[in-house]
Parts: C-alpha cells; structure tokens; sequence
C-alpha cells in the first residue's frame, strides 16, 4: 500500500510517503503558517502521490470522538488561526481516502508500540517534554481515548521546597507543564535549555518533577515500559537523575521486574527521530 502519514506540528508539518511495512519512501517539511497557506501545500502533496490512505498525527487539543460533530476538528489551541479547524474534513474533500487521526504523541506513542522499543508490551507510555508536556498511553494494542485524549500534562506536581517559580501554566500553579516543559525552564531561568546544560542544579530539579509525574503514571496505567522523548530529554544527563528521583519517591512500593531495572524502564526514544511519522502510517494502515 502508498500510505501518507502527515505529522501536523505547531511549527512544520511532516509530510511523508510510506508503506505498511514502516518503509519511508518521501519526504518533506512545510512550515505551520495559517490554514490557508498551508493546507493546500498538504494536499499538493498527497494528491501527487496517488496515496491509497492518509495517517495524521497532529498537535491539540483535537476531538477524536467519532460520535462528536466535531470529530476531525483541531479545538481549542493557542494557535488562533487553527482554532476550530476542520483537518480531517479538509483533507477527506481533497483525498478522498480512509484518514487515521489522533494527536502527535499518540502518533509517536503507536510508532514505538509498533516498531521502536514498546514493540510487544502490553502497555507503554510516551512521554514528550519539550515546548509543551504531552502523553501518549498505548494498552493491549490500541491507544487511550476516552471523553478526550489524556491531558496527563497537566496533573499536578507537589513544588520542590525551594521553588520560587510560580509556573507557566494559565491554568493551574503547579503542574507538570507549567514547571517543566520548555518554556518553564527557559522563563525561570532566562536561558534555554542547551545554554544550561552544564547547570546540574537545574537538570536535578527538573528531574524532581519529571520523577513525580512518571510515578504517578506508573501508579495509574501499570505500563511495562516509559519513553521520553522531546526537546528537553535532548539534555541525556537528565536519564540517571530521573531514575535516582524515580527510584526515591516509589521507596519500594511496586516491585516488579521492571521497576528493579530502571535502565531498561525509563528510556529514550529508539528510531531516529521516525517515530511520530511511523506511527502516522500505521494510523493509516489501521484505519484501511
């Protein structure tokens, strides 16, 4: 099969042409300017190809409830002019072919789960820590959904006791994404993230929150394995300060092989950087 599989970020979109095989033949970036700019580059594309089906990973929030009048609908994003954007409806007009949908960590949740280092798990975890904090949850073949896609971003995390930054969140002081995506690093401490590489202070109290969050999912989806990707897990040495934060606060709690091995339960994403476009053809192939 020609699949295409389309990575909708907030800054590019990746286009690509694949099989159901995983095998990428093509591909292209266009950069994320309005809807009416960059659409019809989309399905430019797409219709060059002759693809026989589409998969679409695409930044949110977004309504995946096939019931909903809305499905198909990017919703209430910062991004004002996608705000309430039709993608899957405008991408079916113009293709006219089968499209899989989900966000862009689903998408990259699905593409280790089906080809990177979850392969054959029960249950994974793919986590995204980079100008914002997102959470793909794959169980027993299929990806999480309920009311909404998770927004396990957003749970709260209890403050380090000296923390003085009140968070970048609008919506809440002391979440996971307000304290430690991105943004947050770079607005408590003025600098990006790569100019703070050597600070281990900083890459210590980060590892504080990411540790929270990690036990606070292994508590909840059990999963037999959890992948950090994004911009900030760029910084490796935060791997070992997480795992030694991980380890503290579970304090024994649940002993199971995988968390005795904690080198081989908290990992880095495995395929090149592929994994959100190889989990957008396999959306493509499962909706076939």
């Amino acid at each position: 099969m020609k699949i295409g599989a389309l990575e909708a970020g907030g800054t590019k979109m990746v286009c690509a042409i694949g099989d159901e095989n995983g095998n990428i033949i093509e591909r292209i970036s266009i950069p994320t300017k309005t809807p009416e700019i960059t659409v019809p580059k989309i399905i430019e594309f797409f219709k060059a190809a002759k693809i026989e089906a589409i998969g679409v990973g695409c930044f949110g929030p977004v309504d995946l409830n096939r019931a909903s009048s809305q499905y198909g609908y990017i919703t209430s994003t910062p991004k004002l002019s996608w705000r309430n954007f039709d993608i899957v409806g405008n991408l079916k007009r113009e293709l006219n072919v089968p499209i899989g949908f989900d966000t862009d960590v689903n998408a990259s949740a699905l593409g280790e789960a089906t080809y990177g280092i979850t392969k054959g798990l029960d249950v994974s975890i793919y986590i995204t820590i980079g100008t914002g904090v997102g959470v793909g949850v794959f169980i027993n073949g299929q990806l999480l959904h309920g009311m909404l896609h998770p927004e396990a971003g957003h749970i709260l995390v209890v403050r380090h006791e000296e923390e003085t930054f009140e968070g970048i969140c609008p919506y809440h002081k002391n979440c996971f994404e307000g304290l430690a995506s991105g943004p947050a690093i770079g607005k408590r401490y003025g600098k990006s993230a790569d100019e703070l590489s050597a600070c281990n202070n900083v890459w210590k109290l980060e590892a504080y929150y990411i540790a929270q969050a990690l036990y606070n999912y292994t508590c909840m989806f059990s999963p037999n394995k959890i992948v950090l990707g994004g911009g900030v897990m760029q910084q490796k040495q935060l791997y070992p300060l997480i795992r030694e934060e991980f380890k503290k606060i579970m304090n024994g709690y649940i002993d199971t092989r995988e968390v005795r091995d904690l080198e081989n339960y908290i990992v880095a994403p495995t395929l090149n950087d592929n994994q959100g476009i190889l989990g957008c053809l396999e959306l493509g192939r499962r909706e076939v």
